[in-house]
């Protein structure tokens, strides 16, 4: 019977000039990691005071301007809702970890309707003036339009580890000849 209606089905379709159009397969939806490490010449205590939203004001670049929505006042803490710029959008970031003891510390944060990254960075003390850092960049596409945004950006994620390296540096430095006498 099942035969028959579908035969009928197409007969009538055919007869009319309409075809039974396939619907095109969705677009794949990217999701890239790409991780990097760094090493900052400091105790393993004061280093992680720089991978926060608050203390990497210090060495990111006027681009790194977070609008925290909680706790206020602002403060590096697990929990914590801010807002950042990221060209024409704005995006919601949350500290999802912030485990001092366990050198590991997280952030999500989405842009909506195109993508969302997991940012993952983890502390290892090299020796009593040294920490090495891992960071892993998760980015996903929540829409085919976001894409775009997960390549582009996941290609900037490739050279991020010689930027950072040479940001927090410098820092370092204008902070050591800051407290020269």
């Amino acid at each position: 019977m099942k035969a028959i209606v579908s035969l009928t089905m197409a007969a009538g379709l055919a007869s009319t000039g309409c075809a039974q159009v396939t619907p095109a397969a969705p677009e794949p939806l990217l999701h890239i990691s790409t991780s990097f490490n760094l090493v900052v010449r400091l105790p393993y205590g004061q280093a992680t005071v720089l991978f926060g939203p608050e203390g990497e004001r210090a060495w990111a670049g006027k681009h790194w301007d977070p609008k925290f929505i909680y706790p206020q006042p602002p403060n590096d803490a697990e929990g914590a809702v801010f807002t950042v710029k990221h060209g024409q959008h704005n995006a919601v970031w949350v500290t999802s970890l912030a485990d001092v003891d366990a050198r590991h510390f997280q952030y999500v944060y989405f842009i909506p309707e195109l993508m969302v990254t997991v940012i993952d960075v983890r502390f290892k003390p090299v020796d009593a003036g040294a920490t090495a850092v891992n960071v892993v960049y998760t980015r996903t596409a929540i829409a085919p339009e976001g894409n775009e945004h997960v390549q582009a950006m996941s290609e900037v994620d490739k050279t991020a580890g010689k930027d950072w390296q040479q940001s927090i540096d410098e820092y370092l430095a204008r902070s050591k000849a800051a407290a020269r006498p």
